[in-house]
């Protein structure tokens, strides 16, 4: 086994894409080094990615919590309507027809 890897040969190695290489080093969790525009990466950073307990895509979010700021937010948008009406109903839409043009 190599003892440095770039991030398309770390990518290969962990079974993820390099863009998803590149966010772990963002993150803090790939140690680097860096050559230039380049990172090296080591075999023990990768064996530690490896190591990591993590579940792919976004954290799950609690369903409770996403219903009730939806229902919040159409709160919030309603309310914002309805004062930009001067907190009135809007008045029923008069025909096309005015004054016998069309």
């Amino acid at each position: 086994m190599k003892e440095t890897y770039t991030t398309e040969e770390a990518a290969s190695a962990l079974g993820v894409s390099s863009a998803r290489v590149r966010q772990l080093i963002l993150e803090g969790v790939l140690k680097t080094e860096r050559f230039g525009r380049a990172h090296v990466i080591t075999r023990e950073a990768i064996e530690l990615a490896r190591q990591r307990q993590t579940t792919p895509g976004p954290p799950p979010r609690s369903k409770d919590n996403d219903q009730k700021a939806g229902r919040e937010a159409l709160k919030r948008k309603a309310l914002a309507r309805w004062e930009g009406e001067g907190g009135q109903t809007t008045p029923a839409k008069k025909s096309a027809k005015k004054d016998g043009k069309k």
